[in-house]
C-alpha cells in the first residue's frame, strides 16, 4: 500500500502534467506559441528572468536567519546552490528537492538534516502567509469585478447560499479542530498547530525583520517577474492589475500540480486570464512563454549549482587544511 502510494505520489503529477500539456497545444498550436514568441519583445522576458533570479538569491540569504539560532552559519554560495538544485530536483519528483536541500546542508554545513529541513518547512509557512496575503489584496481590490463575473453565470441567491455554506463548514472545522479525538482530527490540529507556531517563530529571531523584508522582496520580485514578462506578448501590453493579480495567483498555485507547473501553468493562466476576457491565444503562448524561461533559467542555475557545490566545497576544504 505504502508503495503504490509512493508510486501515484510520482505517477499522477506526471500524467497530469502530460495531460495538460495536450490540452493546452489542442487549444492554441505550438506553431501560434512560437509565432509569438517570435514577435515578443525579448527584453521583458530577460527583465523577468532577471527578477526571477533576484528572488532566489534573496531566498537564498533569508535561509541562514533562521539556521543562525540554532547555531550554524552556513556559507551563502551553499545556501544559493542547495535552493537552485532544490527547484531543478522539483521537476524530476514533486516536493523531493526540499528533501535534497536539506540533505545538501548535512553533507556540505554539517548541518543535522531534521533542523535544516525544519527551517525550510517554517520558510514555507513564511511563503504560505504571504501567499494569502496577496489573495486578500486581490480579492479587496478586484472584488466588484468578481463578484459581478459571478452574478451574471449564477443566480446571487446561490451565491449568498454558498458564502453561507463556506462561512458553516470553516465553522464545523475549527469546531472540529478544537473537539475533535479522531486520528484525522489530530493530524489536522497539529499541523495547524505547526502553522501557528511556525509563525509565531518568525517573531522571535534575532534578525526578523531583515527575514521580514527579504520574504516580501522574495514575492515582490515573483510578482514583478510576472508582470514584466507579460508585457513582452503582443495583446498583453495593457492588461490590468487585476488580471496580472489574478493570474498570478493561480499560476503559482499551478506549481503545485504538475512538476515545476509543465502544463498546469499556461493552462491556470488561460484561466485566470479568461475571467478577464483577455483572448486565448496570448494566454497561452504567455503562459508558455513565461514557465519555458523560468524554466531555461532553473535548468542553468540549477544543474551548474549540482555540478559545482562538491567541487566549491572540495577547494574550501583543501584552503581550510
Amino acid at each position: 500500500m505504502k508503495l503504490l502510494k509512493k508510486i501515484l505520489k510520482i505517477a499522477l503529477p506526471i500524467l497530469l502534467g502530460v495531460f495538460l500539456v495536450w490540452y493546452s497545444l489542442s487549444k492554441v498550436p505550438l506553431s501560434t506559441i512560437l509565432e509569438y514568441w517570435q514577435n515578443a519583445d525579448k527584453k521583458w522576458v530577460v527583465i523577468g528572468v532577471c527578477f526571477g533570479v533576484l528572488s532566489h538569491l534573496s531566498r537564498a540569504y533569508r535561509w541562514p536567519f533562521m539556521l543562525e539560532p540554532l547555531g550554524y552559519k552556513i556559507k551563502f554560495p551553499n545556501s544559493f546552490m542547495a535552493v537552485m538544485a532544490t527547484y531543478l530536483i522539483n521537476y524530476t519528483i514533486p516536493r523531493a528537492g526540499e528533501v535534497a536541500r536539506a540533505t545538501i546542508l548535512t553533507n556540505y554545513e554539517n548541518v543535522p538534516f531534521e533542523k535544516g529541513f525544519g527551517t525550510i518547512v517554517s520558510e514555507r509557512i513564511a511563503d504560505m502567509l504571504v501567499m494569502v496575503l496577496i489573495i486578500v489584496i486581490a480579492l479587496f481590490l478586484q472584488f466588484d469585478f468578481i463578484y459581478q463575473f459571478f452574478a451574471e453565470r449564477f443566480n446571487p441567491t446561490i451565491i449568498g447560499i454558498g458564502l453561507a455554506a463556506l462561512a458553516l463548514a470553516a465553522l464545523v472545522f475549527i469546531r472540529f479542530i478544537k473537539t475533535g479525538k479522531s486520528k484525522l482530527a489530530i493530524k489536522v490540529k497539529k499541523f495547524v498547530n505547526g502553522l501557528i507556531e511556525g509563525a509565531v517563530s518568525i517573531f522571535k529571531m534575532k534578525q526578523k525583520w531583515a527575514f521580514i523584508f527579504h520574504t516580501l522582496f522574495i514575492w515582490i520580485m515573483y510578482l514583478a517577474m510576472f508582470y514584466s514578462a507579460s508585457l513582452a506578448i503582443p495583446g498583453l501590453e495593457d492588461v490590468s492589475l487585476g488580471a496580472i493579480l489574478i493570474g498570478f495567483i493561480s499560476a503559482s498555485f499551478s506549481i503545485a500540480a504538475t512538476n515545476g507547473g509543465i502544463g498546469s501553468f499556461p493552462a491556470a493562466v488561460f484561466a485566470a486570464f479568461s475571467i478577464f476576457g483577455i483572448a486565448k491565444d496570448p494566454s497561452f503562448a504567455f503562459g508558455w512563454i513565461m514557465w519555458a524561461s523560468q524554466t531555461l533559467m532553473i535548468i542553468i542555475l540549477g544543474g551548474t549549482s549540482l555540478l559545482y557545490l562538491p567541487i566549491y566545497n572540495r577547494k574550501n576544504k583543501i584552503a581550510k587544511e
